[in-house]
């Protein structure tokens, strides 16, 4: 593959497992070991280079989040009692250093890839897209995406970001959290609010103030299918090539696939795949490449092992 500025990375490691809830909740801490194992035996292992996860300091995901939500999780962590939102995200002993360890591989990608030291990256137990800045949600402790964007514009200077959401739910945690603000290119082909959690993304949402116009909301109906993907997507492109990004993040959410146990998409591993090859393709235009990729949310194991699979074969070059 070359030298390092060729190479793909991949975060990989014990550290990252831990983040997930047990007792037969959907985002149960087995998720990494169901993807690596399909790494392994596609070969994949030994085609990128895997990084070890890194824990974010305090001040770093308090670029994101409030001092006093952080202090929540931090005390939450030490009792591993009770919820961190309504019902959704149990707290469990060591959540505030799994959730941090998420933040900081995120972060990690994201500073090898804008410096040239990475073609690109992918973090599979990452893209937490739900969080708040003063509250959990939705299996979400920390917003990694939100604290990369802000870390992307105060530590490496680039305010132009496009983020990208192909998770069968709306990413209403960056999208509020970036409303108005006129540098965040987010585009989000998700499950109609209507039928699924956490019930917005409606298209009419757009952006607010000078934002107007900077926001690409796509619901699709239940059961909506690759043909249906592939035609948000062409919408998808063509805003992405009019705003000329300065560096891409891709959540990649695996629960937009058919058969999923908590949504009603229905893709296949093609979908992201494309996404995926076209994001490449289109880094390579406008940001010299600089495109990291997130896992997301998943709850079939083979699914999810299949569509993040297919993200790093595209991230590697393979079918075009």
């Amino acid at each position: 593959m070359g030298g390092m500025a060729q190479a793909v990375g991949v975060w990989h490691g014990e550290a990252l497992a831990r983040y997930g809830f047990g007792h037969g909740h959907p985002f149960g801490p087995d998720r990494l070991d169901a993807f690596w194992r399909e790494m392994a035996r596609r070969g994949l292992d030994r085609r990128v280079r895997v990084m070890a996860p890194a824990e974010a300091g305090r001040a770093e995901i308090e670029r994101f989040h409030t001092p006093g939500y952080v202090a929540r999780v931090i005390a939450r962590s030490r009792t591993g009692e009770g919820y961190l939102d309504y019902g959704d995200t149990p707290a469990f002993p060591g959540v505030y250093e799994a959730a941090a360890t998420v933040v900081g591989s995120t972060l990690d990608a994201v500073r090898r890839v804008a410096s040239g030291g990475l073609a690109a990256g992918f973090v599979p137990i990452a893209g937490l897209h739900h969080a708040r800045r003063d509250a959990a949600a939705g299996f979400c402790v920390f917003n990694d995406c939100g604290v990369a964007i802000e870390t992307l514009r105060a530590e490496l200077g680039l305010r132009r970001v496009a983020y990208v959401d192909i998770d069968a739910h709306h990413g209403d945690g960056v999208y509020y959290a970036f409303e108005d603000d006129p540098e965040l290119f987010f585009a989000d082909i998700h499950e109609d609010g209507r039928y699924l959690y956490p019930g917005t993304g409606a298209a009419e949402e757009r952006g607010r103030g000078a934002a107007e116009g900077t926001k690409l909301n796509l619901p699709l109906p239940p059961y909506a299918d690759d043909e249906a993907f592939l035609a948000a997507w062409e919408r998808v492109e063509a805003f992405l090539d009019a705003a000329r990004p300065e560096f891409i993040l891709l959540q990649c959410g695996a629960d937009s696939l058919a058969g999923d146990p908590i949504t009603h998409l229905a893709f296949s591993p093609a979908a992201h795949a494309h996404a995926a090859r076209r994001l490449r393709a289109l880094a390579a235009r406008h940001c010299a490449g600089r495109l990291v990729a997130l896992g997301g949310g998943g709850y079939d194991r083979p699914n999810l092992a299949a569509a993040w699979c297919a993200v790093v074969e595209a991230l590697l070059g393979d079918g075009g």
